[in-house]
């Protein structure tokens, strides 16, 4: 395929191979990983639908799970999504019972996030959502991992 040449022979505009169209949709790997991040969290709406979960806000629990308290910079920084961005789904995960934002005894002008007592009971029900999204994609659960690695290469490389 066209896009994997491109990155494996480092090809440029100079170099780039007698390709019918290098400028066709099915080529361009922006294009496949818009649709897969699409399809994939599409399938994970009715699994947290029960959870009272979005998808972003599921993002946050498992950061939270992983690790808490956290600064809001540290979580902001740990989901790599912008403080901005991250305030409402705090807001509404505080809303929901979550989770706490209180300030940080360490530094008393950051904010620390605090799961709940419900929040952290929560994960229990989490546990069964990797299972049911890896059957939902119908997928070895190895060449899931062997997908998961490559795209944390991809995400290193455009983020250097």
């Amino acid at each position: 395929m066209y896009t994997n040449y491109w990155y494996t022979h480092k090809v440029t505009s100079k170099t780039l191979p007698d390709i019918e169209d290098p400028l066709a949709l099915d080529q361009q790997v922006c294009f496949a990983l818009a649709i897969a991040a699409r399809s994939v969290i599409a399938l994970y709406r009715p699994v947290l639908e029960p959870l009272g979960l979005t998808h972003p806000q599921y993002l946050v629990m498992l950061a939270l799970w992983e690790k808490e308290p956290r600064r809001v910079g540290d979580l902001a920084k740990a989901l790599q999504l912008d403080p901005g961005t991250l305030s409402p789904l705090l807001k509404r995960l505080e809303s929901a019972g979550y989770l706490n934002r209180e300030k940080d005894p360490q530094d008393e002008r950051a904010l620390a996030v605090v799961l709940t007592d419900r929040g952290r009971a929560l994960r229990e029900d989490a546990l069964a959502i990797p299972p049911a999204i890896v059957e939902r994609l119908g997928m070895p659960l190895e060449e899931l991992l062997e997908l998961h690695g490559r795209l944390t290469s991809v995400i290193a490389a455009a983020t250097t």
